[in-house]
């Protein structure tokens, strides 16, 4: 693949009564489709009844009318959107995972990787626990419900558990009586939560998804911190906060999240635009025209635009119908599938000068690609500026490279990748620069180990998102 996947969007609803709570998260999952197109599912619970429905597919095609109506009603519901990054696509592993128990019923839905998934697994299945799936988001259910059996409450359950999971996590958790969102002791994915107009409290990855649902935010849940609703309102405990420096990835706001998301009081939309004065400022060229690869690109290039004097230009018409479940053509037409997933506009970029700008280089072959479409409709130049630094280094946080053999900047130096790809200059943006693109001035620590090589935890060889089918 030459393409980053949006690892996973989670969404969850504890409503003040009996309402199509399973309708509210349908369009919460709609807005959170671009962070996972494998599969989807939503479960509900109705005064501790629950139901479920999840396959493989996008929202709209999983939950038709019949579908969503057949989940129906209650009190609490939460849904998920998924591209893996532990497991396989295969159904088996879509969520919500339900787990009943001696205590009660649970279903957990999953941002993130576990960096010690493969110890806790052999763990929990030398004390007989039985694995129906290959995600680490049944391990997490499982080490819940271990403590859930031994403590007096829910909540101390998931405070306890904290202590065993590592890595990235951004946690809904629905009980009989309650929902329960949590976020790792880093941060390293986003979760937020607002309230509507009726007392319903509605937990998300991202704010556009509250948004979606005419919810309004409240904040964002801080790292390590649980946060239990129900009928008597909101509880907040913070005791595993703190306990490990703040790590959001910052490619959440290079190119996972939503432009019209805020995520910890740091607009993605502003963030993408000031990393286009960062690249105007650093790569300055003489050109005619900027224009953004859809869809990240497209803020960057405004910015970029505004920074340098040269004009934005609408330079590429994207494709609406395709999604991560296209079927690429085969090999000797493979070359096709980009010009039908996006077309170049020729009255941008015929005769011109062109500064195009996306964000990020995975392996080059689609940027090269790219660059070929510009230049077939008579660009004269092309100066690539890309809104990341060079990815050198594997990811095991939730983002789907696990390994440097893919990564064209591992292997080679930017001028060797600027003819490869065949641009007549590139420019990345500093790694200087990743801390200034939030404007946060130091209140808030980010991840980006997958520039540098700085983790935020240990990390170890078996990080694979395929570990368990071998196994």
């Amino acid at each position: 693949m030459d393409e980053l996947h949006e690892e996973c969007g989670v969404f969850g609803i504890c409503a003040a009564a009996k309402t199509d709570v399973a309708r509210t998260v349908y369009y919460g999952l709609f807005a959170l489709q671009h962070r996972g197109q494998e599969s989807c599912g939503i479960a509900v619970s109705d005064a501790g009844h629950f139901r479920i429905h999840k396959a493989l597919g996008t929202v709209g095609k999983v939950f038709t009318p019949d579908v969503l109506a057949s989940v129906g009603e209650g009190d609490m519901a939460v849904g998920h959107v998924r591209y893996g990054t532990t497991g396989n696509s295969g159904s088996e592993n879509a969520q919500p995972i339900m787990v009943s128990h001696i205590a009660g019923n649970m279903a957990t839905v999953h941002n993130g990787n576990l960096v010690n998934a493969a110890s806790l697994r052999r763990e929990l299945e030398l004390g007989g626990s039985i694995f129906h799936t290959t995600s680490d988001t049944e391990i997490i259910s499982y080490i819940i419900t271990r403590e859930r059996i031994k403590c007096d409450s829910t909540e101390e359950a998931v405070v306890r558990s904290m202590d065993a999971l590592e890595g990235a996590y951004a946690l809904i958790l629905m009980f009989d009586d309650k929902l329960i969102a949590v976020r790792d002791k880093n941060g390293f994915r986003p979760l937020c939560y607002g309230k509507n107009r009726h007392g319903d409290y509605v937990v998300a990855s991202e704010s556009c998804a509250l948004s979606a649902v005419d919810a309004e935010f409240v904040r964002d849940i801080l790292p390590g911190e649980v946060v239990a609703f129900d009928k008597g309102g909101v509880r907040s405990i913070r005791s595993q906060c703190g306990k490990a420096p703040e790590a959001m990835c910052i490619f959440e706001y290079i190119y996972f999240a939503r432009p019209d998301s805020v995520i910890d009081g740091c607009s993605v939309h502003r963030a993408r635009r000031r990393a286009g004065h960062f690249l105007a400022q650093d790569y300055p060229v003489d050109a005619d025209v900027v224009v953004g690869v859809p869809d990240s690109g497209i803020d960057a290039a405004l910015g970029y635009a505004e920074a340098s004097g040269i004009p934005y230009g609408l330079g590429f018409i994207k494709n609406k119908y395709i999604g991560r479940t296209f079927i690429s053509p085969g090999q000797s037409s493979r070359e096709n599938s980009v010009k039908i997933k996006l077309n170049a506009v020729t009255d941008t970029v015929a005769g011109k000068r062109v500064v195009l700008v996306d964000d990020s280089i995975v392996r080059g072959t689609t940027c090269a690609r790219i660059i070929s479409l510009v230049r077939e409709v008579g660009a004269t130049e092309i100066h690539v500026r890309i809104t990341a630094p060079p990815f050198l280094n594997p990811c095991y946080y939730g983002v789907d490279i696990d390994s440097r053999d893919a990564l064209i900047a591992s292997h080679h130096s930017v001028e060797e990748i600027r003819k490869i790809i065949g641009a007549d200059s590139l420019g990345y943006l500093r790694r200087e620069r990743l801390p200034e693109l939030t404007g946060a001035d130091g209140r808030h620590g980010y991840c980006q180990a997958c520039f540098d090589g700085i983790y935020k935890t240990r990390v170890s060889d078996e990080l694979k998102r395929d570990v368990f089918e071998k196994e």
